[in-house]
């Protein structure tokens, strides 16, 4: 069963307890069902006015869906090479046909291990990736599904305005410079709908974070998705505080390599940031209407 969580105005909060009262007193229950996913299919109907950013859970991996309020479709990463029929499952649960945007953030087994299958499965609009090569299998095989499909790459990189959905800006802020390291060089992007944000983040760690601070990058974002999976490596202190987030998600499976570490952990409590985590939440749901969040858990 879904647990919802819900930030509404005051008044809507009151109105809802007067009527539960109402209801109960005639006898009748009243049901506040939020949690379940649309029937949403990818440039057909409208999404009910919400940008949907899907935390899927992946285990050991990343993997975040996001489907604007007039039904595009976007997916960074895809998890590692064991959740490939998890990654298609996922997105006919959630009615997606099409990808308008893929962005693979970093050549990382974990986060681009199923992009291969869904790109062999699944009609694709454009992908991104960062201009950085891994010689590993699993490199190689998303790049053959990519060349199948007639794919051409674009470079991942801090700058890039990517058009999506017209009510919403979607902006990488990283990478900011070139680096040796993979994770740095992780696609970092900034999502915008009304007066609601989200920074997703990759495996991004320090340098990266320090070249994006000191770019002058708009970096505030209400919803944070935790860099490299809770790892000591990433968010830094400083980085934490520039992006302000209220809520941050991280994604991590059961028993999964030390992460999240008790260094980032404490460091979110000590700034106030509600935490939602694949291992403890399963798939997480942070819905926007522009004004307000509508956060959904698995478990």
């Amino acid at each position: 069963m879904k647990k919802c969580h819900s930030i509404f105005k005051f008044q809507l909060r009151m109105f809802v307890s007067i009527l539960a009262v109402v209801l109960m007193l005639s006898g009748c229950a009243l049901e506040l069902e939020l949690g379940s996913p649309a029937d949403t299919s990818s440039g057909s109907r409208q999404n009910e006015g919400r940008l949907r950013v899907i935390f899927l859970d992946v285990g050991q991996g990343a993997s975040q869906l996001l489907i604007s309020p007039s039904g595009k479709t976007m997916l960074i990463d895809a998890g590692n090479n064991d959740r490939e029929q998890a990654m298609l499952d996922y997105l006919k649960e959630y009615g997606v046909n099409r990808l308008d945007i893929v962005i693979g953030t970093h050549p990382d087994a974990d986060h681009i291990g199923g992009l291969d299958r869904v790109i062999d499965h699944v009609d694709i609009g454009e992908i991104y990736m960062p201009k950085i090569q891994a010689n590993t299998k699993t490199f190689e095989s998303l790049l053959l599904s990519i060349k199948n499909k007639g794919l051409k790459v674009k470079t991942a990189k801090a700058g890039l305005g990517l058009e999506w959905d017209e009510d919403v800006q979607v902006t990488m802020v990283a990478p900011v410079q070139t680096y040796d390291d993979k994770n740095n060089m992780s696609a970092v992007v900034k999502v915008v709908y009304g007066n609601t944000s989200y920074l997703l983040t990759g495996d991004a760690e320090r340098q990266s974070e320090k070249d994006m601070i000191e770019s002058g990058a708009d970096l505030q974002a209400d919803v944070m998705l935790i860099g490299h999976h809770g790892s000591k490596s990433s968010t830094t202190l400083s980085f934490l505080k520039k992006a302000a987030p209220q809520y941050g998600v991280i994604q991590v499976g059961e028993n999964n390599y030390g992460h999240p570490t008790s260094t980032v952990l404490d460091r979110l409590s000590k700034q106030g940031i509600e935490v939602y985590r694949n291992d403890l939440h399963g798939t997480v749901e942070i819905a926007s209407d522009g004004h307000t969040y509508r956060i959904t858990t698995e478990r």
